[in-house]
């Protein structure tokens, strides 16, 4: 399994950003109040981020300590995983509020801080369950074994035969 491209999570940050601009835009032309989110979220956004970093700290542990408890390859994949699919939720959740920080700045009133602070809360949280997902993902992750170069054709410098 590859490690997450910073392409995805830059993908996934700017759909979150546009869906959030366009989520107030839609709600202010229905004359409705503009979408401001739980308290709540950026709190669970951050115990997901805690999480996996504490479901990855065995696998780091059975990968650098060889008298630490060996962990089940498909544990370490599944916690892999989602280490992955919390960098991208972090992303999204995250730019989602910050492109309704932008619709909400962009108009002629100023808002008062106060009712900001959910939404720029969860910017924050969701910059945060990013790198601690990015930082789980390594933490997953095997290191180089030394006997891949020397069975590996290309290495040597000959032409690998087909």
């Amino acid at each position: 399994m590859k490690r997450t491209a910073p392409m995805t999570l830059v993908a996934c940050a700017a759909l979150g950003a546009a869906t959030g601009y366009i989520v107030d835009l839609a709600l202010t032309n229905a004359g409705r109040a503009t979408y401001a989110p739980s308290i709540m979220l950026p709190v669970l956004l951050v115990a997901l981020g805690i999480c996996c970093l504490l479901f990855a700290w065995p696998i780091r542990r059975a990968v650098r300590d060889e008298k630490a408890p060996r962990v089940d390859p498909f544990r370490a994949v599944r916690v892999a995983v989602l280490a992955k699919a919390s960098s991208m939720v972090g992303a999204l959740a995250g730019s989602f509020a910050l492109g309704l920080v932008t619709f909400v700045l962009t108009r002629p009133v100023s808002p008062a801080v106060g009712s900001m602070a959910e939404t720029i809360a969860t910017a924050v949280a969701g910059a945060v369950l990013v790198i601690l997902a990015l930082v789980a993902e390594h933490m997953c992750t095997l290191p180089k074994d030394p006997d891949d170069r020397e069975s590996d054709p290309s290495s040597s410098g000959a032409e690998p035969e087909f």
